[in-house]
């Protein structure tokens, strides 16, 4: 039903200045959706409180709400086109009034929690970067087709915008920075399986894509109270995102999933010293595919970890180890170069996750799972609070390569979440003790020994005449090319 209104505001944006990549397009078509979102919301509140004989107080002002300004409607329901502005005028107004205006929300909420907070940190993050205001225009016009109201709205809504985040993280850029496959995501969530009342936390949080699909899992395990829902919305998700763009992203997609308050922060999650988290910080499960690499901090960043190291990866993954408590779990995604690194601070790390964690499953992922990032990756499973003994892997060995129109699915890992229930060990899947390996190393290299290799059986006689035959092909493919010349 909505698709095509998405379409639209994509056209609308394409043939602006302002906006040139797919960045552009979620970004900017993101903070109108939020107005809109916004709006309904807030109509939604007034009902219900009306019903229960309570009132409600918008927190955005008349004059600045998206019916006042963005789609004027007359007593009648028709739209009042005399009293709409377009053109330099309503540009003006979004960007002189509209953005001060909503942006000045984060000095004046009383709680960093609240919808009116989310909002100041919304508008004074992101500019408008759409230039000119008769763009403007249409795209408030094909947003207003939008509604928030029913869980069906609500539903087909949050899946299109999976789908530009999808676009946006493979434009240009480390698809793994704004998009994990979600059949991936999935599946991490079966194996640390989050319950009610139990915390949930990325402290890399993207798009949110990790906390949307346990919410969606979580509130799938049973017949939920409305104490139990109203945990899981208040309660239970946690984030912190460094990125401008990402907070917004995320933000906007818990909202469109249905977590109408989203506890994620925009911050730096390793400017924090590891060594200053308390026990009421500390979390029951981690689910995270924080960003690599070694050029996205500043050195001084390292001084808050024990392990120095200008890798990000492996930063987090200390920050992680730290913020879980005992028998908290953690499922991450991270370069496959860790588990054999020979630096001193990759073996550092390994010898403490193995020591103060069970690290039971690793799970090794074929090329071109993310799709532009251009890196092998596994997902490390682990528990906090007691030494690795022995430790389960699967490698996801798939008969095709995986690409932009071929990705990763459910039912690729469907094998992998059996088996892991067991450890069962199979060609894919084998244990190691952790006795038998390198204690100077802590070496952890992915090598599969139930990985049967063709082997070609033919006799040297065979291979020759083969090599005679193909010889004689081309002989005779030559001496035709000849006659035509």
């Amino acid at each position: 039903m909505f698709e095509q209104v998405f379409k639209n505001i994509d056209n609308i944006l394409r043939k602006d200045s302002g906006c040139s990549t797919e960045l552009d397009y979620a970004e900017q078509s993101s903070w109108a959706l939020f107005l809109k979102w916004l709006d309904d919301y807030e109509k939604d509140k007034i009902t219900i409180t009306k019903l229960e004989n309570k009132t409600f107080s918008p927190i955005v002002e008349k004059k600045y709400q998206w019916s006042s300004w963005a789609k004027i409607k007359k007593d009648d329901g028709t739209i009042d086109y005399n009293a709409e502005s377009t053109g330099p005028d309503l540009k003006k107004f979004v960007d002189e009034e509209l953005f001060p205006y909503l942006s000045n929300f984060r000095t004046k909420a009383k709680n960093t929690n609240s919808i009116e907070y989310k909002v100041g940190e919304i508008f004074s993050e992101i500019e408008n970067k759409v230039r000119d205001g008769y763009n403007l225009r249409e795209l408030f016009n094909e947003v207003d087709k939008l509604q928030f109201r029913s869980d069906e709205d609500k539903h087909e809504l949050s899946a299109l915008y999976e789908e530009k985040i999808k676009k946006m993280g493979n434009s240009g850029r480390n698809g793994g920075e704004y998009y994990t496959p979600r059949a991936l995501i999935k599946s991490i969530i079966k194996i640390t399986n989050p319950t009610i009342g139990e915390i949930i936390y990325d402290g890399a949080v993207g798009s949110a894509g990790f906390l949307v699909e346990a919410f969606d899992y979580m509130k799938k395990l049973e017949s939920l109270t409305a104490n139990q829902f109203q945990i899981l919305q208040t309660k239970t998700f946690y984030g912190k995102e460094k990125i401008s763009l990402a907070y917004i992203i995320g933000l906007m997609n818990m909202i469109l999933h249905g977590i109408e308050s989203p506890n994620i922060i925009h911050t730096n999650t390793l400017e924090e010293n590891i060594l200053e988290i308390q026990d009421s910080q500390r979390v029951n499960v981690v689910l995270a595919n924080p960003p690599f690499g070694s050029q996205t901090e500043k050195k001084q960043v390292q001084e808050n970890f024990p392990i120095k190291t200008g890798e990000t990866a492996y930063l987090f993954l200390q920050h992680f180890i730290k913020i879980l408590k005992v028998k908290g779990r953690c499922g991450i995604v991270i370069k496959n170069t860790f588990l054999s690194n020979v630096d001193n601070a990759s073996i550092a790390l390994r010898k403490q996750l193995l020591e103060e964690c069970n690290l039971h499953t690793i799970l090794d992922m074929p090329g071109g799972t993310f799709q532009g990032a251009g890196v092998k990756t596994v997902v490390l499973f682990f528990e906090k609070g007691t030494p690795t003994k022995n430790i389960w892997y699967y490698q996801l060995n798939l008969d095709r390569n995986l690409g932009k129109t071929n990705p990763i699915n459910e039912k690729d890992l469907e094998e992998f979440v059996k088996f892991s229930k067991t450890k069962q060990e199979s060609e894919n899947s084998w244990k190691l003790n952790i006795n038998n390996i390198n204690k100077d190393t802590w070496d952890l290299n992915v090598s599969n020994p139930n990985k049967v290799e063709e082997i070609d059986k033919r006799t040297p006689k065979e291979i020759i005449a083969e090599i005679e035959e193909l010889n004689l092909k081309a002989d005779k493919a030559l001496e035709e090319i000849k006659k035509i010349l």
